[in-house]
């Protein structure tokens, strides 16, 4: 068969038989797993390295923002490369490299050897993350597709739930390097998985633009940098001169790719209303949910004297509950307007927010609970509706994109809830934990109205 062939089969393809479905399902959820389970247990980990590599915590939480940095500069090239050589290719590739590089994580013996190794498994992360979601969108059919991204941020709450006790309970009888090396042999089971489970896609016939690539992954590298240095405290000059140059490089890549009918830098979605809505509303929503992420252990801890095992049980409801509820939302997507799910999900987001700033002087337990279960279903309710119309409003060559952007969006969100919440905390200290709160609830209420909007934009 010729490749002409084989693009026209993939193309016309409604979804996997059901057998390929379930194992290629299983192999993206180790491997989301993995890629999200890696970020949760670093920090844990962030003093025991310090004191490990003789290094102070300014240097050693670069083995944190090494990791990020990389995925996110990388989602979007390494996107571009699924659209061309293949989504499967370019996902098994990060697979072995973000394996690979957690074995030499596990055996470094420096903080820049650590960090380097660190880099290299963003690089493998962000292979797998740019085409996971549109792997998806050729695993199953176009009317299970709701259901089956419901299941993929299920699989992500999971992960984001069990990150810091898996953390906990590895560190509690062995040394840090472990919490790398049980990275290897769940590698190793999904790329055995992957070898032929995963399935083809029609292929983009355009060459590979490497200064648009370069132009792109240093307008969003500094962008994130800026917003990160501006919550930790670096001086304004530093932050402004990052500005300026993600400025220029934004504009370069403005100019060179905003004429091509398919850009580096997918211009041409962004021209979409309902994708370019869904965006604003995913970097919102993520914005408000880093927020009260990083205040309240804060507040738990600092203010009501809860210790840090409590704090870690205390929120837990928020990511269990999105956990639940987001293959529900994601079946719901299939049939009820994502912009209207999503709606309901933020104002019920930004609704906990306010209850979570304005609980009594002295809370219980069950108090705390009900407000964090109320912010994780709204959370819920929201994903995987909103992943879905991202997903689904881009043309199905062009799933690569869109994958690409959705992740790109959620790094920007959280990148820019850290950055707030730091500064409210530098200027204000616990009493910060407050406005903090006030202001991640009044961010979700915007996402709550852009999401609404998109209602007429479907319709339209």
């Amino acid at each position: 068969m010729s490749e002409t062939e084989k693009r026209i089969d993939a193309s016309e393809l409604d979804g996997l038989p059901p057998r390929q479905q379930v194992i290629a399902m299983v192999t993206i959820a180790i491997s989301l797993t993995l890629a999200l389970l890696d970020s949760a247990v670093a920090n844990v980990a962030l003093p025991m390295i310090a004191v490990d590599m003789h290094s102070g915590a300014s240097t050693a939480i670069w083995v944190v923002n090494g990791y990020q940095l990389a995925l996110a500069v990388c989602l979007l090239p390494f996107a571009t490369l699924g659209e061309k050589h293949g989504y499967r290719t370019v996902y098994k590739a990060g697979l072995m490299l973000f394996t690979l590089s957690s074995l030499a994580c596990a055996f470094s013996h420096s903080m820049l050897a650590l960090t380097l190794s660190r880099v290299l498994q963003g690089v493998g992360a962000a292979g797998i993350m740019s085409v996971n979601t549109a792997l998806v969108r050729y695993i199953v059919p176009r009317s299970r597709l709701g259901s089956a991204i419901g299941i993929n941020a299920m699989v992500a709450g999971t992960a984001a739930t069990l990150g810091p006790t898996v953390a906990g309970a590895i560190l509690s009888v062995a040394s840090w390097p472990w919490l790398f090396v049980i990275n290897v042999p769940l590698g190793l089971v999904a790329m055995a998985l992957a070898r032929r489970n995963l399935p083809d896609n029609d292929r983009s016939m355009r060459s590979f633009d490497l200064a648009g690539a370069l132009l792109g992954a240093l307008s969003i590298g500094m962008l994130i940098t800026s917003v990160e240095s501006l919550g930790h405290g670096m001086k304004w000059q530093a932050v402004v001169a990052q500005l300026v140059i993600c400025v220029v490089a934004g504009t370069l890549l403005i100019r060179k790719e905003s004429r091509i009918a398919l850009p580096q830098f997918p211009f041409d979605l962004l021209r979409i209303p309902v994708f370019a809505l869904s965006l604003c509303t995913s970097v919102g929503a993520f914005a408000a949910q880093m927020m009260a992420y990083v205040a309240l252990p804060f507040f738990l801890h600092g203010s009501l004297g809860y210790p840090p095992a409590m704090v870690g049980l205390l929120m837990t409801p928020w990511p269990l509950l999105t956990g639940l509820v987001a293959p529900i939302a994601g079946r719901l997507s299939d049939r009820v307007s994502p912009g209207l799910l999503g709606g309901i999900g933020l104002a019920a987001l930004s609704t906990g927010l306010v209850c979570l700033a304005w609980m009594p002087e002295t809370p219980r337990p069950f108090d705390i609970a009900w407000r964090m279960m109320l912010c994780g279903a709204g959370f819920g309710l929201f994903q995987s509706p909103n992943n879905r119309t991202i997903i689904g409003a881009a043309p199905k060559s062009r799933s690569g994109a869109a994958s690409g952007m959705l992740g790109t969006a959620r790094l920007t969100g959280q990148s820019l809830g850290t950055a707030l919440v730091a500064l409210a905390l530098g200027a204000l200290q616990l009493q910060g934990v407050l406005p903090g709160l006030l202001c991640a609830a009044v961010l979700a209420g915007c996402a709550c109205v852009i999401s609404l909007l998109r209602i007429r934009s479907q319709r339209g």
